[in-house]
């Protein structure tokens, strides 16, 4: 692992408590746990980003109807292919 910085960070006691318990549950030290949590949160919040791009590329470039219909004709082709007993 990279050189780690040390952080203080302020929580309300409530918190603090469920951290520790979960924490001491998993056999991790306060470092790991809280590391381990902001890897997490900033995994989610790419990919949250990564759908909200994904959804404004079909905004600004929409499917053409020709493109739905040569879709469908593909999937109806290969899904008639598929033995369906």
């Amino acid at each position: 692992m990279p050189h780690a910085v040390k952080v203080a960070i302020s929580l309300p006691p409530t918190i603090l408590d469920s951290v520790e318990k979960e924490r001491r549950k998993r056999g991790e030290s306060r470092s790991e746990f809280f590391r381990q949590a902001v890897q997490a949160f900033l995994r989610d919040l790419q990919k949250r980003k990564d759908v909200e791009r994904y959804v404004q590329g079909y905004v600004e470039h929409p499917e053409h109807a020709e493109e739905i219909d040569a879709i469908r004709s593909a999937s109806y082709a290969a899904l008639a292919e598929e033995p369906w007993d």
